[in-house]
């Protein structure tokens, strides 16, 4: 709001308006940003990371969303899913929305 100066008791004051010609905002669209843009959504380094997974039989641990952890190999995958493969426990199909994050094993798959 800018501020008004004007002399009072005076039907004809002169209104002066301080910072009138100053604009609190950029021109231009106000939906824009400055600045760095951000980081892209989608890096494409999943399919690569999966795939030397699952082409050297590493062992993994999953995270799911609901906070459960499970462990063997990624034997398959596509857009949608992952197959993790166990030893001594059925093999799992786990949809990707359903998985936090994948972390590689210390210990190796033989």
């Amino acid at each position: 709001m800018a501020t008004c100066f004007c002399a009072s008791n005076s039907k004809n004051a002169v209104r002066i308006v301080y910072n009138a010609s100053m604009s609190f905002r950029p021109h231009g669209n106000p939906n824009t940003k400055r600045g760095r843009t951000p980081p892209p959504e989608d890096t494409f380094e999943e399919v690569a990371f999966l795939k030397a997974l699952g082409e050297k039989q590493k062992a993994v641990s999953l995270k799911l969303m609901d906070g459960q952890i499970v462990h063997g190999w990624i034997e398959y995958y596509d857009k949608n899913m992952v197959r993790l493969t166990r030893q001594g426990a059925p093999n799992l199909f786990i949809f990707k929305h359903e998985i936090m994050y994948i972390t590689e094993d210390a210990v190796r798959k033989k």
